[in-house]
């Protein structure tokens, strides 16, 4: 008889609550329970970043539709560098919507790869923003304006190249031997 209770309390697998565990089992569950938490965590930031992003583009919204009211009452809505301001912020806009989805697409864990081609995106919106508003006037020398204008286009290229990578590697490119 006393076999068969023995036994039975190993089939339901029991465990007396005064009965010390190893030490490793009860490690593993403080561990275990920690990375929730701190999973839990991320994911919250991640959410709250993701969220301030979104407003910021509200803002962004509403303040671009305001300086073009504005530029159009005053007139100054021709001028050529107004125009570009006005393009350099919805640019802006644009990066700030493409950061947004980067860090929803790792909330949603998605795919590495959708989340590299967002951030292609990004730099590629973010570097075209810099050459519409390049003014060699803002630099001190020219050679201080060529520097710069070199740095940007060398960027520019390796991330159209990074882009055309991602594109015929990345699995939804064309073939290149058909």
């Amino acid at each position: 008889m006393e076999g068969s209770e023995q036994s039975s309390a190993e089939e339901t697998d029991t465990v007396d609550p005064e009965t010390p565990r190893p030490l490793a089992e009860t490690g593993e569950a403080i561990s275990e329970k920690y990375t929730i938490v701190v999973g839990s965590f991320v994911r919250g930031t991640e959410l709250a970043a993701a969220t301030v992003f979104a407003v910021l583009f509200a803002i962004g919204v509403v303040d671009l539709t305001l300086q073009i009211l504005d530029a159009v009452q005053n007139g100054t809505i021709t001028d050529p560098l107004v125009v570009i301001g006005f393009i350099d912020t919805g640019l802006l806009l644009l990066i700030i919507v493409e950061v947004y989805q980067t860090v929803l697409a790792y909330v949603e864990e998605s795919e590495t790869r959708r989340i590299v081609r967002l951030v292609i995106y990004t730099g590629v919106i973010a570097m075209v923003r810099k050459a519409i508003i390049f003014r060699t006037g803002e630099y001190e020398t020219l050679a201080d304006a060529m520097l710069a204008a070199s740095s940007y286009t060398v960027i520019i290229f390796a991330l159209v190249a990074l882009l055309f990578a991602e594109r015929i590697y990345g699995g939804d490119g064309v073939s290149l031997t058909s």
